[in-house]
């Protein structure tokens, strides 16, 4: 679940809705993600277009995204071409050689970029940087915890 700060941010940047969308519910559902957890909370009730962006870096809406593109595509891609394990959804275009990645499991975000990081990770030598959807929501938007 989505702690009360980033709750109340996201209101008052009029991003958050009461209701949650039905068709991303579906969406959720599809990619094995549990509509209570962080991320389910975000992506059913967050949205300010089909992405954010921060500090230069673009945050999709992954529900969005898998809605209305190939985001399958994109799964596929991050699992094959990176070698990521089959946990982990994309939660951007991966542009520049870095991005962010959501385990469905644990509830962890992996950012990683290409080269030794990417090698430090697959070898078990780099661990997710934030432990929860919560701590890198709070990293990415620059909100005190």
């Amino acid at each position: 679940m989505l702690n009360q700060k980033l709750t109340d941010f996201f209101r008052q940047q009029g991003w958050w809705y009461d209701e949650a969308s039905a068709d991303y519910a579906i969406e959720l559902q599809r990619l094995g993600v549990d509509a209570g957890s962080a991320f389910g909370q975000f992506c059913l009730h967050v949205e300010d277009g089909p992405t954010f962006i921060r500090q230069g870096k673009e945050l999709y809406q992954v529900c969005w995204f898998a809605k209305n593109t190939d985001y399958a595509l994109a799964i596929k891609s991050c699992h094959e071409t990176l070698g990521l394990p089959q946990q982990y959804l994309p939660l951007d275009s991966f542009e520049g050689g870095s991005g962010y990645f959501y385990h469905r499991g644990t509830g962890q975000v992996l950012g990683v970029s290409l080269g030794t990081e990417l090698q430090d990770f697959r070898e078990g030598r780099l661990a997710p940087q934030w432990p929860t959807f919560n701590d890198f929501l709070h990293h990415y938007f620059a909100l005190p915890a």
